[in-house]
């Protein structure tokens, strides 16, 4: 009998691709996966997992805690890829050069629409640092109009990182609510004839800001039906709130007739940005029909007492992290739209995860546990257990849900990320990056009160055969996870004219 380095004995097996979904025993060699077979299998580790989950380990388009502290956080929440494809970082090879000290998880970032403007105006040269972008979102420099050479020199910016290896054109469109729709356009051609989709934080809707240049939902179906670029709508729970029927059945009608549209959302009616976003000014928050008490402050804890205290905020520290309250889930009326949106067979998972907020002494981001040394949105630590407790207690199929964070998201990017093809499944000879999960008692932990207390329930997770939780505890020196990088364009500018192309 072949004897495996790893063997994972009893489990119910979840493939999302084939079917399958019974009990197997999963054997690993190195970094694939050897055998998913009912023969009884020997091993150097065995681990006996009946009544547990083995599933391919969730995939995170949409991350922004891209540091080890919360990549640690989410490989605790069963997640093995996380990647940050709505703001994105630039310049990529900078990005991935800064990755010395290893991860936990896998990694990776689309080209940053916005750092590309703030380049072009003359306003920052970035280096490909984790806080980059996020810096971006209160600060108004990089949101002034571009002449028509200065948007030929963002293009080409974009084209440069495209070549680099990133994974498609985040688009942080909301915090730029004044950029002329033509640009966006621009930005989605640039995508198409790429091959590459587009990751969108859209404007607000017409509900919300009826004198907007473009409804944020129409304009992203519009830029799929004419240019013919994938263009994806990120956490459309947050963006549509209380609108999100209206908007889902226009992406509904634009895949019909044949817009390439997806979406994502998150399972918690309350997100996180900064405080200087364009739409937490007190008059986007009446568009929502929302106070400023609707917002907490994250560096002190605070509500936020009323719109005096708001603009003295936004004025002060538009960095400031904040989590506002869009939905109320105590309400059954409101816990319903969030639950009808997650819900939905064909919104991918994805967390929005956020980066981690240092609140006392001597935190550092090799600190674990990391306790309350620092502060972030529940989401990072436990958005995908949430998705798994939701399926027990919703009655929703388990399958379909580990679809949902796994096989979705690695068949839309699996043509312009040639890493994602040998991941996503539970199969012979595909990448050994498996979580193991207790379905009856999985769930998250983290609050807002506790934000990065990890999930529960999820008690093993492999990252190319690196057992990275075991028994459900980190093992803090793992380190086995790797930059992912776009296919590029089907044609690159030669490296020799980069040099001419902002200055």
């Amino acid at each position: 009998m072949d004897r495996f380095d790893i063997v994972i004995r009893g489990a119910r097996v979840i493939d999302p691709e084939s079917g399958l979904d019974d009990v197997r025993h999963v054997g690993v060699n190195g970094d694939v996966i050897a055998a998913v077979t009912t023969d009884p299998l020997e091993g150097r580790v065995v681990i006996e997992a009946g009544g547990r989950v083995v599933a391919p380990g969730f995939i995170d388009m949409h991350s922004h805690a891209q540091t080890l502290g919360g990549r640690r956080l989410q490989a605790c929440d069963g997640v093995t890829t996380a990647l940050d494809l709505e703001a994105g970082r630039s310049p990529t090879a900078g990005a991935h050069a800064r990755e010395q000290d290893g991860s936990p998880i896998h990694y990776g970032w689309s080209a940053s629409w916005a750092l590309a403007r703030h380049r072009v105006l003359g306003r920052h040269e970035p280096d490909g640092s984790v806080g980059d972008a996020l810096r971006l979102l209160g600060d108004i420099s990089w949101r002034g109009t571009l002449s028509p050479r200065q948007l030929d020199a963002m293009l080409d910016l974009l084209r440069y990182d495209l070549a680099d290896g990133a994974i498609g054109i985040g688009l942080l469109l909301g915090y730029a609510p004044e950029i002329p729709p033509e640009e966006y356009l621009a930005v989605a051609r640039l995508a198409a004839s790429s091959g590459v989709p587009t990751f969108t934080h859209c404007r607000e809707l017409v509900e919300v800001a009826p004198a907007g240049l473009a409804d944020g939902a129409e304009e992203i179906v519009r830029a799929a039906a004419e240019t013919g670029a994938h263009m994806h709508y990120c956490h459309v729970n947050s963006s549509a709130s209380r609108h999100v029927d209206r908007v889902l059945g226009l992406v509904d009608r634009c895949q019909r007739e044949g817009g390439r549209v997806s979406t994502e959302a998150y399972p918690y009616g309350y997100a996180s940005t900064v405080i200087g976003a364009a739409f937490l000014s007190a008059e986007g928050l009446r568009g929502r029909g929302l106070r400023p008490s609707a917002l907490t402050y994250l560096p002190t804890g605070e509500r936020i007492a009323d719109e005096g205290r708001l603009e003295q905020l936004r004025r002060d520290d538009p960095a400031g992290l904040v989590i506002l309250d869009f939905l109320d889930e105590a309400d059954p009326a409101q816990r319903a739209v969030l639950l009808r949106t997650v819900g939905r067979a064909d919104v991918i998972t994805a967390s929005d995860a956020m980066p981690l907020l240092p609140v006392a002494p001597g935190f550092a981001e090799d600190t674990w546990p990391i306790g309350a040394g620092a502060v972030t949105h529940p989401r990072t630590a436990g958005c995908f257990a949430r998705m798994l407790r939701l399926a027990r207690e919703e009655g929703w199929a388990l399958a379909e849900v580990v679809r949902r964070c796994t096989l979705m998201p690695v068949q839309m990017l699996e043509g312009v990320c040639p890493a994602m093809r040998h991941k996503g499944r539970v199969q012979v000879g595909f990448d050994a990056d498996l979580v193991v999960f207790d379905p009856a008692s999985v769930t998250d932990q983290a609050s807002p009160a506790n934000s990065t207390r990890v999930s529960s329930g999820i008690t093993d997770v492999f990252v190319m055969g690196t057992r990275v939780v075991s028994d459900s505890e980190l093992d803090t020196a793992a380190r086995p996870g790797r930059g992912l990088r776009g296919s590029g364009p089907p044609e690159g500018l030669a490296p020799a004219d980069r040099r001419s192309l902002w200055r």
